[in-house]
């Protein structure tokens, strides 16, 4: 994905605290202080413009949300719908997903998305795929015992490649689809990327996966 420069992003970011958490390392474990309930914590690694986690805490107002992306330029746009829909069980975190565990600790989450996420196709690449070992280490360091992992892809080669880095974890596989949209699969919220796929004529490949502690 080419990323445009958006050099009023950062500023943007800043001015909209309520929304994007600052120093999310100060939440570590007390994510409840944040919204100011006890409800279920679900965070989608790779939020992009926020699409889906914005239209999931919609639909579901009982569990609280937070939609991570990187990068400046397209968090904004995640923001923006934020800013429109005022959820109070939403929020963004503008940082790297690598660092998880910096800002969440064990059992602060109860479901990780992977929606569409950077299939990172060169075998030298393959520790940046967010389903590599490390990752699933990295997720199992937040969530709670037996929490699961949601992932959706249009991409064949990572969707093979993580099933079988989900087995060798030893992950319980719960659901499976190599057709979701041709599927019986209810209550599908599409990503931006998905709609765009999906109207391609692209087969969405979906899973859910579980961790046995």
């Amino acid at each position: 994905m080419r990323l445009r420069h958006k050099p009023w992003a950062k500023e943007m970011i800043e001015n909209h605290p309520q929304y994007i958490v600052g120093n999310p390392e100060n939440y570590k474990g007390k994510w409840q202080e944040v919204f100011n309930n006890e409800q279920p914590l679900h965070i989608e690694v790779g939020t992009g413009k926020g699409r889906f986690v914005t239209e999931m805490a919609k639909a579901h107002p009982d569990i609280n949300y937070i939609g991570i992306e990187l990068y400046d330029s397209v968090i904004v746009a995640a923001l923006d719908r934020l800013i429109e829909a005022d959820l109070p069980n939403l929020r963004l975190l503008n940082v790297n997903a690598s660092e998880l565990d910096k800002y969440f600790a064990k059992n602060d989450i109860d479901r990780v998305y992977l929606n569409f996420s950077d299939p990172w196709p060169k075998t030298r690449h393959e520790k940046r795929r967010l389903t590599y070992k490390d990752f699933l280490k990295l997720y199992e360091n937040i969530l709670v015992d037996q929490g699961e992992i949601h992932f959706k892809t249009d991409n064949q080669g990572l969707f093979e490649y993580s099933l079988k880095s989900f087995s060798e974890y030893g992950l319980l596989l719960t659901f499976l689809s190599l057709d979701l949209h041709k599927s019986e699969y209810e209550g599908n919220i599409m990503t931006e990327y998905e709609q765009k796929f999906s109207e391609a004529g692209n087969r969405i490949y979906r899973c859910e996966v579980k961790y046995q502690n």
